[in-house]
């Protein structure tokens, strides 16, 4: 393989790890907030056994999201140091302000709500959960507008030096056509991821002792959490889908497998086998007329096809169209198990009925995989450039020899599988721990200072498993 491609899958190695963990931390993050306001308003001990519980994965998914960060910035400057000097003065602001407004923010609260609920009030606890909540929303704001930027570019100018430069005011930069939908389909993927991998702990200690409350607590609320949002994002996709086709036409195509036009309506292919080189789709199996209702809300609309675009302009389709199946194959399933969860709610059997928990335990992880799909559906599907339509990939790395790529992918792939697979392990050693059943609420050194003690809110056992 050559240099670009070298580069491309450090990248893509490095970027993959990372991923997995804001898209957790930014849902845990909000999960915590949620747990801490209910701690509050009704004094309930469950509520604050569980916040205690996520507190500590969230401490050791944060930490890991921040050090596999890193990595990234520094490869910028060393695999891809023509893109970086090229879109430097638009890419480095925004990515400065993340840093300014973002990780400032968590960094400053994160310390008191790590180690603050027996040394501060509960409000300037609340307080400090609310800001890092906060904070998880604000950085995914400002780093999906960059990534948006690449492949939606709006708002600058090309100097001298053959720079992009913002052309007046940063607004059109900072919310580029792309932005909103991409936003609001990332922040919901991390809030399902979430609720699947909560929901995932809960089923496997609920299959180990049905009458845990914490388990059943955080069951029902992932439960909740899955059957209202998996539709909000199905919804979401689809105006993804439609901006997606008016800006990146031939990413759509690669997603959809769709090389020949379509003048009086494209099909909706479900599977085939995409071959590039002869630029046709073998052994597709499709619906008539289905690809055109989805993305033009017209069965007989027109649609271009992938031969309507140079061929050196093309994405390769072959993964597009895969990932981009995973992704939605996965959301379907997550549909499935919010509404056979209502079912089993509705029946009064939601923590009794074995089958729902082994399929929640079955689609913890589901999450990862959509949201790390999702991902190279995106910017696998904006090749062959790196700035949609005005920097070819080809054109942005830096002039490195294969080997020496070579010689640091591999050494990436040791060092990462090494430190963040012991990470990934000493997470789910804490998961197979069961949330404390019965534990009273942490207390508050200031309202012992005012001579009041707390009463313990201890939830009472369960009568039975039914109960």
């Amino acid at each position: 393989m050559d240099a670009v491609i070298l580069a491309r899958a450090q990248f893509a190695f490095t970027v993959s790890f990372h991923f997995i963990f804001p898209s957790f931390s930014i849902g845990l993050a909000s999960y915590l907030f949620v747990l801490e306001a209910l701690w509050l308003k009704t004094g309930r001990g469950v509520y604050a056994n569980l916040y205690r519980y996520w507190l500590k994965i969230f401490a050791v998914v944060f930490g890991m999201g921040v050090v596999s960060g890193l990595v990234m910035s520094y490869e910028f400057g060393t695999n891809w140091s023509v893109f970086s000097a090229k879109a430097g003065p638009v890419v480095g602001p925004l990515m400065a302000y993340e840093v300014l407004t973002a990780f400032f923010l968590e960094a400053g609260f994160l310390g008191v709500m790590l180690f603050g609920i027996r040394k501060v009030g509960k409000e300037l606890h609340f307080l400090a959960t609310c800001m890092v909540a906060l904070g998880t929303l604000i950085s995914a704001t400002w780093i999906i507008s960059v990534n948006s930027w690449m492949q939606t570019p709006a708002g600058f100018a090309i100097n001298a030096k053959g720079q992009f430069v913002p052309a007046g005011s940063w607004l059109p930069i900072i919310f580029n056509p792309s932005f909103p939908f991409r936003l609001v389909h990332t922040v919901i993927a991390s809030y399902l991821t979430t609720s699947l991998a909560v929901g995932g702990v809960a089923a496997y200690h609920l299959l180990r002792d049905r009458t845990n409350l914490g388990a059943r607590t955080m069951f029902s609320m992932a439960m909740w959490m899955a059957a209202i949002v998996a539709p909000i994002q199905i919804l979401a996709g689809d105006a993804h889908g439609l901006n997606t086709l008016e800006h990146q036409p031939a990413k759509v195509l690669a997603m959809e497998g769709d090389f020949e036009p379509s003048p009086t309506g494209a099909p909706l292919v479900l599977f085939g086998l995409p071959d590039d080189g002869a630029a046709r789709l073998r052994y597709a199996v499709e619906i008539p007329h289905a690809g055109s209702l989805i993305l033009k809300h017209d069965p007989n609309a027109p649609l271009p096809g992938l031969k309507d675009f140079p061929k050196d302009r093309r994405p390769p389709s072959a993964i597009v169209f895969w990932s981009f199946r995973i992704m939605v194959g996965l959301g379907v399933a997550m549909l499935g198990l919010g509404v056979f969860s209502l079912v089993a709610r509705a029946r009064g059997r939601l923590y009794d009925a074995p089958w729902l928990h082994r399929a929640a335990v079955a689609m913890g992880p589901a999450g990862f995989v959509a949201v790390i799909a999702g991902w190279v559906t995106t910017e696998v599907g904006r090749q062959p450039y790196t700035v949609y339509g005005q920097l070819l990939t080809a054109q942005s790395h830096s002039p490195l020899a294969a080997p020496a790529l070579a010689a640091s992918l591999l050494a990436f792939a040791v060092v990462y599988f090494l430190v963040f697979g012991a990470g990934v392990l000493y997470l789910l050693r804490l998961m197979s721990r069961p949330p404390a059943p019965h534990e009273a609420e942490p207390a508050h050194t200031p309202d012992r200072a005012a001579g009041i003690t707390p009463a313990p809110a201890v939830d009472p056992p369960l009568a039975s498993p039914a109960a």
